[in-house]
């Protein structure tokens, strides 16, 4: 299995090759969490598991970005280190996404995540 300090070496080296620009205004950057983080909708225990979050708390710590080395574990734990940097990347760039359209005043992305989540309920039996 990958080790938590693995996995932020990748993070670390998937952060620094995004473009300059995506940091503007996340003055919390980029955190790794050892935690597993489950979602709150989430049908059955262990289903639906947090890679990661964008946070702002305009009154707090600002603008960050959370990738819990835990959730990442349960789900790609298995597979080899090229493709547990592809996913890595894929969790940060979305997490980036939610930044980035949070300063320009828009929520694609998050409408784009509320569509998957009723997906998610209707293909697991919930209807609410």
């Amino acid at each position: 299995m990958i080790s938590f300090d693995e996995i932020g070496d990748m993070l670390e080296e998937i952060a620094c090759s995004l473009p300059p620009e995506f940091y503007k205004d996340l003055n919390g950057g980029v955190n790794l969490l050892p935690d597993i983080k489950m979602h709150p909708e989430s049908v059955r225990p262990g289903d639906l598991f947090i890679m990661g979050q964008y946070h702002y708390e305009p009154r707090g710590l600002g603008r960050y970005i959370t990738i819990f080395y835990g959730s990442f574990i349960q789900v790609f734990g298995h597979y080899g280190p090229r493709k547990q940097k592809e996913e890595l990347r894929k969790i940060l760039v979305h997490e980036f996404t939610h930044h980035l359209e949070s300063l320009g005043g828009e929520r694609h992305l998050e409408y784009r995540d509320e569509i998957e989540m009723e997906k998610y309920k209707r293909r697991r039996g919930r209807k609410d």
